[in-house]
């Protein structure tokens, strides 16, 4: 059970400066206009969720997967962390495409990173960051492997955006090889996993042309 004795009125929140007070009300004005527009919306959104993708993206605040694909709530599935990673031990992950492939029944798995990422710049700085330089270590691992590409490029930008599709399309493989998928593919699933880029520099996802189809076919 959680008690906040910081809370005002009902629907309000006691913060001192209003600034979340303004996430109530702008929910406030979403919810009617949402209801104006079409008065059985939210009764059929609370009936059923059937989304065809799962994203998997970063959870940086300007890389939101429903607005950037035009995507309405429930239309996809979202999992989100810091760079768009796959580890094989992270258990929230792995619950996600767990559910969104055997009970949501989702036909495309992407993983989407984004250029401008603050992971990928973070975790080739040479710095110290706490806890997180563990969950970039895969970051930086890509980076190494390709090394002599890397050291070819002539500036930062461009070496960070190419370490960015780099690490999206390791991403991809990381998926393909976790036992969800695996058995999904044993059991015949169509399962497909795609690799995209986005640039918050002109709004625009690219696909990294890495796409696995399931059972590796064409089909």
């Amino acid at each position: 059970m959680c008690y906040d004795s910081s809370r005002g009125k009902e629907g309000e929140a006691d913060t001192g400066d209003g600034v979340l007070n303004e996430l109530f009300e702008k929910n406030r004005a979403w919810s009617e206009e949402r209801r104006r527009e079409d008065p059985h919306y939210f009764e059929r959104l609370s009936n059923l969720q059937r989304p065809q993708y799962l994203w998997i993206g970063c959870s940086d605040s300007r890389v939101p997967a429903n607005t950037i694909t035009g995507l309405e709530p429930g239309e996809v599935f979202v999992h989100r962390n810091v760079a768009n990673l796959v580890h094989p031990n992270d258990l929230n992950l792995l619950s996600v495409l767990e559910y969104a492939i055997d009970v949501l029944d989702v036909s495309h798995v992407v993983v989407c990173g984004h250029y401008g990422c603050g992971g990928i710049r973070a975790a080739l700085d040479g710095e110290r960051h706490g806890i997180i330089d563990h969950w970039l270590q895969p970051i930086r691992d890509v980076a190494e492997q390709n090394k002599d590409e890397l050291d070819r490029l002539p500036d930062l930008t461009s070496r960070l955006r190419l370490v960015c599709e780099m690490s999206t399309r390791n991403q991809v493989a990381r998926l393909e090889r976790t036992p969800i998928v695996q058995w999904a593919w044993k059991r015949g699933r169509r399962v497909r996993i795609h690799g995209w880029v986005y640039g918050l520099s002109d709004g625009l996802i690219s696909d990294l042309k890495c796409s696995v189809p399931a059972l590796n076919s064409t089909g």
